[in-house]
């Protein structure tokens, strides 16, 4: 079986949600640390153009977007589950929830300028003005709007005072009783505000949900080792894709197998993979392509949250 190899870098939310993820599961992984900036040619030699991080490699099957990257844990290991039986719809739309609302109420507050003064404190005036260019280039052309400091501000005391009442009124430990993955994709938000003691108390005056975030941050990130970026290349390069799903070829607008398209995400990072359309599924969407590079690859988009158009 292919090892699981993460490209990530540490201070990712997003990162940290799928290590967490690898936590949870207990599996064994390989890291390769990536650029938090554009350009990031190692990691787009795989997924053809696709910038966000993190993105999961299987051989040479690549996943991208968290989402989705969950369900490809999933299969990998069943147990312990992260959609609860009964429960899967509930947990999976919280989480989508938590990874658009949430998150980008905790980017605000995050990047407001005296919580990056402190954040970014150990770098020069260049590298964080370059880091937030490459920010504003990343939510540039797709349907993310950005929250206001002030708004965020405004309306984050009612997100945590109803998740405050949750938790307190929680039979269990958890979210929804067992842990989900509704836990993890809200936890990431708030494990980035508690990154600098001038966001931290955003999370720790609320004490059921301190418990709570410890709890999940509990789970820990698995069993990494590292690995280069030259040596994931390879890995692809050597690979051949896994058998495409058994699921029937399904799609409401007459895409067909063999057709060339672009996939894009559409909130933000919109930036478009081209290649052949070989499988559409309920969940999930798989290019084949070709690079140099990376050799044959299989890249795995969730349907949810992008987009498809012919070319």
């Amino acid at each position: 079986m292919s090892e699981l190899i993460l490209h990530h870098y540490p201070t990712s939310p997003f990162a940290e949600k799928v290590r967490l993820l690898l936590g949870f599961k207990g599996l064994s992984w390989r890291s390769v640390k990536i650029s938090p900036v554009m350009p990031k040619p190692d990691l787009t030699a795989l997924t053809g153009g696709y910038r966000k991080t993190p993105v999961l490699q299987v051989g040479a099957d690549i996943y991208c977007d968290t989402a989705l990257i969950a369900r490809r844990l999933e299969q990998e290991k069943a147990a312990p589950t992260l959609y609860p039986e009964g429960q899967e719809l509930v947990v999976a739309a919280f989480a989508a929830w938590a990874d658009s609302v949430v998150f980008q109420h905790a980017v605000s507050l995050v990047f407001q300028p005296e919580s990056v003064a402190v954040r970014f404190g150990k770098l020069s005036p260049e590298a964080i003005k370059a880091f937030l260019a490459d920010r504003a280039g990343l939510f540039s052309g797709g349907s993310a709007t950005r929250v206001s400091a002030e708004q965020a501000k405004h309306q984050w005391p009612t997100l945590m005072a109803r998740l405050e009442q949750q938790l307190q009124r929680e039979q269990g430990d958890f979210l929804f009783g067992e842990p989900s993955i509704a836990d993890f994709a809200l936890a990431h938000p708030l494990w980035f505000l508690k990154a600098t003691p001038v966001t931290a108390p955003l999370v720790d005056v609320y004490p059921a949900v301190s418990a709570w975030h410890a709890r999940v941050m509990g789970f820990g990130h698995g069993a990494a080792s590292d690995m280069s970026a030259e040596e994931a290349l390879e890995v692809a390069r050597t690979a051949t894709p896994a058998a495409l799903p058994a699921e029937p070829f399904i799609d409401p607008n007459g895409f067909k197998p063999g057709q060339q398209v672009l996939i894009a995400a559409t909130d933000y990072g919109v930036d478009p993979v081209l290649g052949e359309l070989v499988f559409a599924g309920s969940e999930e969407l798989i290019l084949r392509r070709e690079d140099p590079r990376g050799g044959v690859v299989h890249v795995h988009f969730p349907r949810l949250g992008f987009r498809i158009e012919a070319q």
